[in-house]
């Protein structure tokens, strides 16, 4: 990338080729360990540059941390279709995200063990994200048995607990199929709609497993 120090282009893409530079830098390096040097370097630019655009390196930090959050929230809603079966809105999503976070592993790095393990305010940077796809989670859970039951009142409490064990244990495979020789987005999908919708697809029928007495 080094060919490119030096050549005239607009703010926005040299911007972007430099938070390109910096997710990597942070994914393969850490928090604490990247330097504005190897992040100039990767970028082709010079580090005075790098300050120019994107102030300190905690802003830059956190300026990749938004930007990785809102492109993976946004693929995984643009995949859903309103009006689609339960089964076939879950499915869509989760292959939206396997795939993103297969196609962007650094930004994923970022996401899910960077930000995370550097404290306030990273880390609550990433749980706004969290947040807003287990709530999205909810919600589709709830109108499919709202819509089975036949019951508008069902809270949303009541399956608030099974989209936050979801969104963990996609977050969780998605970290296993990214390391995983072999493992597509596609089975990653597979493997969480086997596991999951088995009990789901119980609760939609009515009949939830209950501990024995």
């Amino acid at each position: 990338m080094g060919a490119a120090k030096g050549k005239r282009m607009p703010r926005a893409v040299r911007e972007q080729q430099m938070m390109d530079a910096a997710v990597r830098t942070f994914a393969e390096r850490g928090y604490r360990a990247a330097s504005m040097d190897e992040i100039a370097e990767l970028a082709g630019v010079s580090k005075p540059l790098v300050y120019l655009y994107l102030n300190s390196k905690e802003e830059l930090f956190t300026a990749c941390i938004r930007r990785e959050r809102t492109t993976l929230v946004e693929a995984v809603r643009s995949a859903i279709t309103p009006g689609e079966p339960a089964d076939g809105q879950l499915w869509s999503g989760l292959r939206a995200f396997f795939t993103h976070t297969a196609e962007h592993p650094y930004g994923w790095a970022v996401l899910h063990t960077q930000a995370r393990t550097q404290g306030e305010p990273f880390a609550r940077e990433v749980a706004v994200m969290r947040e807003e796809i287990v709530a999205f989670v909810t919600l589709l859970i709830a109108e499919a048995a709202r819509e089975v039951h036949r019951d508008p009142s069902l809270a949303e409490r009541e399956v608030a607990g099974l989209a936050e064990a979801l969104v963990g244990a996609a977050e969780a495979l998605a970290v296993w199929a990214n390391t995983t020789e072999g493992v597509t987005a596609k089975q990653a999908a597979t493997t969480l709609m086997n596991f999951a919708w088995a009990g789901l697809g119980n609760l939609m029928r009515g009949e939830p497993w209950t501990p024995p007495r």
